[in-house]
């Protein structure tokens, strides 16, 4: 088997290179203070609710629960669906 040159490897490395590199606090998720002090203020803030949510998120991640539908048993009035022609298709009187 070949040697596999060192050098080709680091090359292809997606690490970050060695040494102390500084962090920004800013990427640190749920850190935002601005944030968590307007949700403090007006707990009922949708848009704080958001915020706050994205801030916890991870990019790339699902949506954030609070950006869900509110679910309901109803079906959605884009579905179509007619409860007095599918009773009528179902031969059930009343």
């Amino acid at each position: 088997m070949a040697d596999i040159d060192e050098r080709a490897l680091d090359s292809m490395s997606v690490a970050p290179a060695g040494g102390n590199q500084e962090r920004d606090p800013r990427q640190d998720a749920g850190q935002d203070k601005s944030i968590a002090k307007r949700l403090e203020k007006n707990p009922e803030s949708s848009d704080a609710r958001l915020d706050n949510a994205l801030d916890e998120s991870m990019d790339a991640s699902d949506p954030p629960a609070s950006t869900q539908p509110v679910h309901s048993n109803e079906p959605p009035a884009s579905s179509g669906y007619d409860a007095e022609a599918e009773r009528l298709r179902s031969g059930v009187t009343e």
